[in-house]
């Protein structure tokens, strides 16, 4: 009897760890997010409600194409609680992502967000990676209408695969996902990752790192 206490100790704890390891549930019906504040807690502090309105549950813009003049041919525009403010404790964001032809997203992860995409226009080519040991890729191409979800925390990329342009509509599952890109994070990290370190990893010789830390 004893043991079977202790093990279900165990369980409703290991649960109890799960259930806060993603964002509470709000404890009122909204708490805007008070960008003025100086509080620091896990979120924003709440606007007091008399000073609350419409425009801080409203965004405009996504309906206007991303430039994506840039190395990686593709714009994400977000909408989090920093563009938001409504946003604030109720644990989802949203993201238009613009691609032009054979333009990458490329791969990154959300440490706190799950996220679901849709394409919106276009052919796209999406994929993420299982954890160590596997490192499964799993891949697909999808195309308007279609939809693709990337588990929290998993390395993942899109690839745009048409002669056009690509749009798609992502949601994710935190009002503040954040993004870490592998090769920025690797190589363009402040102060640098030493370069012995780098060139181990990658089983690349030092020169090879040195070049792409200039680049990043």
């Amino acid at each position: 009897m004893e043991k079977n206490i202790i093990v279900l100790s165990i369980v409703a704890l290991s649960l109890a760890c799960l259930a806060f390891a993603f964002e509470p549930s709000p404890l009122q019906d909204f708490c805007v997010a008070d960008s003025t504040s100086s509080a620091r807690l896990n979120g924003l502090a709440c606007k007091h409600p008399a000073s609350i309105g419409a425009n801080d549950f409203s965004f405009s813009g996504l309906h206007l194409p991303g430039n994506t003049s840039n190395p990686n041919g593709s714009r994400v525009t977000p909408v989090s609680v920093a563009q938001l403010p409504g946003l604030n404790t109720l644990g989802i964001s949203m993201v238009r992502i613009d691609y032009a032809p054979w333009g990458i997203n490329p791969p990154h992860t959300h440490p706190r967000a799950t996220e679901i995409l849709t394409v919106i226009e276009g052919s796209l080519q999406v994929g993420f990676v299982t954890s160590n040991p596997d490192n499964g890729l799993i891949t697909k191409t999808l195309h308007k209408g279609d939809v693709f979800v990337f588990p929290v925390g998993l390395v993942h990329f899109q690839r745009n695969v048409g002669t056009g342009n690509t749009v798609a509509i992502a949601a994710l599952s935190s009002q503040n996902p954040g993004v870490i890109t592998i090769a920025n994070a690797v190589f363009g990290s402040k102060p640098d990752v030493s370069g012995d370190i780098l060139a181990k990893a990658f089983q690349v010789d030092r020169s090879v790192v040195d070049q792409l830390q200039t680049k990043f």
